[in-house]
């Protein structure tokens, strides 16, 4: 039992980190760009995929077809927070998302998202 209550401290006392990440077809290329207020959520985005339950489309339909095999998941950018003061991490973290959205242009045959 002790070692439970451990496991529940240690969790509570790690921060989250937000960021961006990429999950890159290394069969065509084709990359997805999403952000997440918790990386470690990660795995349930990868979880989704492989349960073929993403709500995006496109992206699952090429899983279900090359396998999780031909799919690499990388962190990109960890969203820096200041030590002290008010912090807008949603915001901070759409603004940083946009970024990288405008670097690698993942539309059309480059990646699973739509021009807004």
């Amino acid at each position: 039992m002790d070692r439970k209550k451990e496991l529940k401290r240690q969790f509570k006392e790690t921060k989250s980190e937000a960021g961006i990440y990429q999950i890159k077809n290394t069969v065509n290329g084709k990359v997805f760009i999403g952000s997440t207020r918790n990386i470690k959520t990660l795995k349930g985005r990868k979880f989704e995929l492989q349960a073929g339950t993403s709500t995006y489309k496109a992206l699952q339909d090429e899983w279900n077809e090359f396998g999780k095999e031909a799919f690499q998941f990388e962190i990109l950018e960890i969203l820096k927070k200041p030590e002290t003061g008010f912090f807008d991490e949603k915001r901070a973290l759409e603004k940083l998302e946009e970024k990288w959205l405008e670097k690698a242009q993942p539309y059309g045959e480059k990646g699973y998202h739509r021009k807004k």
